[in-house]
């Protein structure tokens, strides 16, 4: 039986239905992404939550967000939710659907369900014009079969105290204030217009960023010689461990800045423990280089309309216009499906177009994704065989796409 069979007969057999999940059935959303992500109360105690203040705060995500569900008559068995979201994308702003709150019940499990519901919620965010779509994975194989790749890391260190770096000179400043200061959304959204792959945070982004800290989170704020707030680090400290949430700057200074800040804190603590979201090392940034790091593929993405995203993508300019023809895989969506024309004008604008010539060139959405994000290069996909295409055609992608790892540090 497969899936389209499966969710036929599980229909015909449990009366079941696909629809909008609504504020109506709130506490039905927050039973579910209990049971499914396993949230205990003695989890939500700790955070000093009580399960009404989640169910509260889950209630934004079904006024503002897309929520489909199944229904076996009025019971939700399985559901995601896409929230309406931006990223930038080599100094480009997309529209993005950001996929999450994805479960099934495990009596409704493997029938297809699921498959169904990522379709339509797909669909939908072509409608809405939301070209890519982003989620942090729970099973990196099940969405790689569902269309998605990996496109970001996460970074964890461990840096004892003696190795903090030593104080140097800056022009700015570093003050500490309030985690729900607008400071701190006006320092990141003035890294993130600059930074490729990051999330332009509304009040709901800002909302899910904070939604698990625990109440002793701190922020500093590192200012420049004009005023202007050139980074944050957002971190607690808690049994001489200075715990190091995100750390953003836009500039060396600004990073210098904030590191004078955490190591004045030398005779309050043993070591600090962070994470950062970026493809650069902490640890030749450092003095006394041997620290403790370990990188983890963090989130992934997917293109959900290769036209209106190509038509949209800066390529690098060049002297010709180039072009490719390719057939694509896309394991959902029919729209990127088939063979195409992609043509890059000399000023890096490109265009894709359905045609019915033949090739021999092949690549899937997953592959097209990370390429076009620059997590992983043209070679290196074509190395391994996820790209297939001719000497000359891996030379100009290659040119063609600019070099810079996504940075994302949302979940």
């Amino acid at each position: 039986m497969n899936e389209r069979e499966g969710v036929i007969y599980m229909a015909r057999k449990r009366q079941l239905k696909m629809k909008k999940v609504g504020v109506e059935h709130l506490e039905q959303y927050n039973q579910l992404l209990r049971y499914v992500f396993q949230v205990t109360d003695q989890e939500l105690q700790q955070i000093g939550w009580e399960e009404k203040e989640m169910i509260r705060a889950k209630s934004p995500t079904l006024e503002k967000a897309d929520v489909l569900g199944w229904f076996d008559r009025e019971k939700l068995i399985s559901q995601v939710a896409v929230y309406p979201m931006k990223v930038r994308i080599f100094n480009r702003t997309y529209e993005m659907g950001g996929l999450t709150g994805v479960g099934t019940y495990p009596e409704y499990a493997n029938q297809g369900l699921m498959h169904k519901l990522l379709e339509q919620a797909l669909k939908n965010m072509k409608k809405r014009h939301q070209t890519i779509s982003y989620l942090f994975p729970y099973s990196i194989p099940y969405y790689r079969r569902k269309g998605w790749e990996i496109i970001s890391d996460k970074i964890t260190f461990e840096i004892n105290d003696y190795q903090l770096p030593k104080n140097k000179q800056v022009s700015g400043e570093v003050e500490r204030v309030s985690v729900e200061s607008e400071v701190i959304k006006t320092a990141y959204h003035r890294f993130a217009m600059q930074t490729h792959g990051a999330l332009l945070r509304d009040e709901l982004a800002w909302n899910e960023y904070f939604l698990w800290d625990p109440d002793d989170l701190m922020a500093a704020v590192y200012y420049n010689d004009k005023n202007e707030p050139d980074g944050y680090v957002l971190y607690s400290i808690r049994e001489e461990v200075f715990h190091i949430k995100d750390m953003i700057f836009i500039n060396e200074e600004a990073r210098t800045g904030l590191w004078n800040f955490i190591s004045a804190h030398f005779s309050m603590i043993s070591k600090v423990i962070g994470n950062t979201y970026t493809d650069e090392p902490l640890a030749f940034l450092l003095e006394d280089a041997d620290i403790k790091e370990s990188i983890s593929p963090y989130f992934m993405a997917r293109i959900v309309d290769l036209e209106a995203f190509i038509a949209q993508y800066p390529f690098k300019p060049d002297t010709i216009k180039r072009e490719w023809t390719f057939t694509m895989d896309d394991p959902i969506l029919a729209c990127n499906q088939g063979t195409f024309i992609l043509t890059i004008s000399n000023e890096g604008k490109g265009q894709v177009v359905h045609t019915s010539g033949k090739t021999n060139d092949r690549i899937d959405i997953q592959t097209m994704t990370t390429m076009l994000l620059g997590y992983k290069r043209p070679d290196y996909l074509y190395k391994i065989g996820r790209l297939v295409c001719s000497m000359e055609t891996l030379d100009m992608l290659e040119d063609a796409i600019e070099q810079q790892t996504p940075y994302f540090s949302d979940y």
